[in-house]
């Protein structure tokens, strides 16, 4: 009885994972190889945050031999620290939108994101294109965040951007 009722549990775990990775977009994926220009999508968690209309504090760079799979793709990380923690709850950490421009998919589109353009609200992270883009998102970041949820719907499904992310040159991973 036990063995039926935990294969029919794991039958049901399966089935379910499998149904929801169907409705996950693909991860935005630079030149170099990883998620998020192989920053360290934990350590923004723990970075000064600047007020809107401030330049951010820089993302931090990932190390090309700390990483971890999640959503189709590799992120690295700066700590083994922090990768354990990505991997305990990977949906926590990863920037919405798989990675692309928090304002793009308020507009409805897929466009890539620049790590070092963030903002966590939240306790989620979001990203962003270019400064100027980062002024338009700061003008109403609630009623962003709003159109991007509704139009992620219908766009999430859809090919990450293949485009090159302007006026960025990516210092990750490090080896």
């Amino acid at each position: 009885m036990m063995n039926r009722l935990t294969m029919a549990v794991a039958a049901a775990a399966s089935a379910l994972t499998f149904s929801t990775a169907a409705f996950a977009g693909d991860q935005y994926i630079d030149e170099t190889g990883f998620a998020v220009s192989g920053y360290d999508v934990v350590a923004y968690f723990d970075l000064e945050m600047k007020p809107v209309g401030q330049t951010q504090t820089p993302g931090v760079p990932g190390n090309a031999d700390i990483t971890a799979e999640y959503n189709g793709a590799t992120f690295a990380f700066s700590t083994e620290e922090n990768r354990d923690k990505f991997v305990a709850d990977p949906a926590r950490y990863a920037p919405q939108y798989d990675g692309h421009c928090a304002y793009g998919v308020a507009k409805g589109g897929k466009v890539p994101a620049n790590p070092n353009l963030w903002r966590i609200v939240d306790d989620k992270l979001y990203l962003n294109i270019t400064d100027v883009v980062v002024g338009f998102w700061e003008e109403d970041i609630p009623g962003n965040i709003n159109l991007s949820e509704g139009n992620w719907v219908s766009i999430e499904g859809e090919a990450a951007s293949e485009s090159t992310i302007p006026k960025f040159t990516s210092e990750a991973p490090n080896t």
